[in-house]
């Protein structure tokens, strides 16, 4: 993987920069389902295409 894709970002990275969410808000937003995540190991991870795609839908869904 040399093109410095980022594929996934932590919990707070992700609730901050797509949600303006602190890092406890974001945690919260986790665990009810609301940011999609992958656990690896004991690590919590977001999948930037995943909450991306999420996104698109809620903006497709908004506009009708």
């Amino acid at each position: 993987m040399a093109d410095n894709t980022e594929w996934t970002v932590s919990v707070p990275e992700a609730g901050k920069r797509y949600f303006g969410l602190g890092r406890n808000a974001s945690y919260e937003a986790a665990r009810r389902g609301d940011i999609p995540t992958l656990q690896v190991g004991t690590m919590l991870r977001v999948p930037v295409k995943a909450v991306e795609r999420m996104l698109d839908r809620a903006g497709e869904l908004s506009t009708r």
